[in-house]
């Protein structure tokens, strides 16, 4: 029986067994996917000075796009819970000598974050999108009105068949559960005002972008 279509929940030693047999290729496997980084980042509207929270960041592939809206006085914050990702990414940063990138190991739902960032980027982070406990945890480290962008693999209409092919061979190798692949963004959406949701390669891909509305506190 196929585990990642039965599974019902993201299972987060799946994951990270996962992302540590890519680690060594994952920047090949993304090539094809870069324009929709390029336009999650812009969706961002990331001002100099500001701190950014990079969710799931895995080898650092968006802090390049990230730093250069941001400046050197903004603040980038990398999380990923996969140790062999996070060397890479931690060589990329050395590698160009960016000293406002920080590095965190841990999963989303459980990172040691301090103070609150201006904006979040969840770039094909499928499983992180579907655990509330990550969402929750990312959300409560946000500012009020904090840009929010999300991206991946969806579902496409069923007649786009071509299109739900190369998101099933896709979704092997960078999802544990296929729960949500219809509305990947549905659990940060509550969370969020003015929310656009925009169609990618045939369908199969979506950019979610909205800005974080903090809960009423009841005292």
């Amino acid at each position: 029986m196929n585990t990642l279509a039965t599974r019902r929940a993201p299972d987060r030693d799946a994951a990270l067994a996962q992302y540590r047999r890519r680690a060594a290729h994952y920047d090949q496997e993304l090539a094809f996917f870069e324009p929709l980084r390029r336009q999650a980042i812009a969706a961002l509207e990331l001002r100099p000075g500001t701190t950014v929270l990079d969710v799931g960041c895995g080898t650092g592939l968006s802090f390049g796009l990230l730093r250069k809206a941001i400046g050197t006085q903004g603040h980038i914050i990398g999380i990923e819970q996969c140790p062999e990702m996070l060397a890479r990414a931690g060589d990329r940063v050395r590698r160009h000598h960016w000293h406002n990138v920080e590095l965190v190991c841990a999963p989303a739902a459980t990172a040691p974050l301090r103070g609150r960032a201006d904006a979040a980027l969840f770039h094909f982070t499928h499983d992180v999108l579907r655990e509330d406990a990550a969402i929750d945890h990312v959300m409560a480290h946000l500012k009020p009105g904090a840009h929010v962008v999300a991206t991946g693999l969806r579902w496409a209409p069923a007649w786009l068949w071509p299109a739900n092919a190369f998101v099933m061979l896709a979704a092997m190798y960078s999802v544990t559960c296929l729960e949500g692949l219809g509305q990947p963004w549905s659990k940060i959406a509550a969370r969020l005002a003015a929310l656009h949701v925009q169609g990618a390669l045939l369908g199969g891909a979506f950019i979610a972008s909205g800005t974080y509305v903090a809960p009423v506190s009841l005292q």
